[in-house]
């Protein structure tokens, strides 16, 4: 029993994670609808057929429509762009340096926010497109469209968030009805316990009192014959309570044992069912602290080893530091070679890495090309040392796309850690020092 309520604990938790991660999403495509109208009021003046074509997009957004009327209007949007271009083709206003601060912004929050959708989405074939078409992205028309259908994105994940939350309140439900079927059982076990008793105190009472009464006629009498009727007649009334008690106590036993049989099955059952629970939330506790792409730990998994390891560094004062690594000139290769050229070079440079660390070390992608490593029980120097062999082993790596061969690098900046430090101190001091080595040439690793 103690253990199903820590199950039912458990995904009470997985609950309240989803919820809160179906609000995240929620307060996202917010953004991203403010985003699409302040970028349709950016885009009037152009052409009035585009103008009519962004006031019903800004329509239909403050009216929350849904993914597929937005992706109506932006085909529709994308057609009209086209033929006001073939009919009067006019080259694009030289934007103000204003403006051009509110398109990089935009652009910038757009990237940002397909950065978040990759960290999160198992398959990269919808977010991976959308990424490419905006660097290329040089209109108000194509980065609406892009914002439009990153909208889609996130609402589907929504979706996919609040069916996963809706299956673990059925699992949850079925756990509750096993275990209310458990406790209706255990009543009618008590409830039959105390029947059997209760029956054979009266039967014991009754025997009882056939005999006193039996005794007494047998004291006081003087007839043979009459004695001996007395004494059958009581032998018969005693005799019959016990047919009766054996009857009764027959069907109870009857009774109890199929109770116990149905039982039995139906805790082999949820014990089944246990297993297959248990398996499962390992599962995707497992995949929620792994990185889909390089398959080791990932920010909120490292935001909470970082926790504990400060605490044990505390509790036993010994030393900790930490690698903030960032892969050099990466935008380049993913310009140069595609996205999946940079995927490839992700999973090569996390699978040296802990290749190269020790058993106790922890190593986790923080961001797009970031990676953070815990070297625990180690000072400054040693860790230095760690942190280049990290740096040589990368550079060591062999890559070739498209028959070239390409040279990965990384920089690292290290910083020591104390017990009364805060993550976004600790990662301050670390990315200060990955700037100086980065400003310092490159493939190098500085110090804090």
């Amino acid at each position: 029993m103690s253990e199903t309520a820590d199950w039912k604990q458990k995904y009470r938790d997985s609950l309240r994670e989803m919820e809160a991660e179906e609000k995240r999403w929620r307060e996202v495509e917010q953004v991203l609808r403010r985003l699409i109208g302040r970028l349709c009021a950016a885009g009037m003046g152009v052409d009035p057929q585009l103008d009519d074509q962004l006031t019903s997009i800004a329509a239909a957004n403050r009216r929350n429509s849904d993914a597929q009327e937005l992706d109506r209007l932006a085909r529709t949007l994308t057609a009209a762009v086209v033929a006001a271009d073939a009919t009067s083709p006019v080259p694009p206003p030289r934007p103000s340096a204003a403006n051009a601060d509110h398109w990089d912004s935009s652009r910038t929050a757009v990237a940002a926010l397909l950065e978040r959708l990759l960290d999160c989405e198992a398959d990269h074939t919808k977010v991976r497109p959308l990424m490419t078409e905006l660097t290329g992205a040089e209109s108000d028309a194509a980065l609406a469209s892009i914002i439009a259908r990153t909208a889609d994105l996130i609402h589907e994940r929504s979706e996919s968030m609040a069916r996963e939350r809706l299956q673990a309140a059925a699992v949850l439900s079925q756990v509750t009805t096993r275990l209310e079927e458990m406790a209706h059982y255990l009543t009618e076990s008590k409830s039959a316990s105390r029947s059997h008793f209760n029956d054979t105190e009266s039967l014991n009472d009754t025997v009882m009192s056939h005999v006193r009464e039996l005794t007494d006629e047998v004291a006081g009498a003087t007839d043979l014959a009459l004695l001996q009727s007395v004494v059958n007649a009581r032998l018969e009334s005693v005799a019959k309570q016990v047919r009766d008690f054996r009857v009764r106590e027959e069907t109870r036993v009857t009774e109890y044992d199929a109770r116990a049989e149905h039982m039995r099955g139906r805790v082999e059952e949820l014990e089944r069912e246990a297993q297959d629970l248990h398996s499962k939330l390992d599962r995707e506790k497992h995949g929620a602290r792994l990185d889909p792409l390089t398959g080791i730990a990932n920010r909120r998994s490292f935001d909470e080893r970082f926790t504990q390891e400060i605490l044990r560094c505390a509790r036993a004062q010994s030393p900790l530091v930490m690698l903030l690594l960032d892969i050099d000139s990466f935008k380049i290769v993913n310009d140069s070679y595609g996205h999946r050229a940079g995927d490839r070079v992700l999973q090569s440079v996390a699978a040296c890495f802990t290749a190269a660390l020790r058993a106790g070390d922890f190593v986790a992608r923080i961001g797009g090309e970031e990676f953070a490593v815990l070297l625990s029980g180690l000072q400054l120097e040693p860790s230095l040392h760690i942190a280049n062999q990290l740096r040589t082993a990368v550079e060591a790596l062999r890559f070739h796309f498209r028959g070239i061969p390409v040279r990965v690098t990384v920089s690292c900046g290290i910083t020591e850690l104390h017990p009364d430090d805060a993550s976004e101190a600790a990662f301050d001091r670390a990315d200060s020092a990955l700037y100086r080595a980065k400003n310092s040439g490159k493939n190098l690793c500085v110090a804090a």
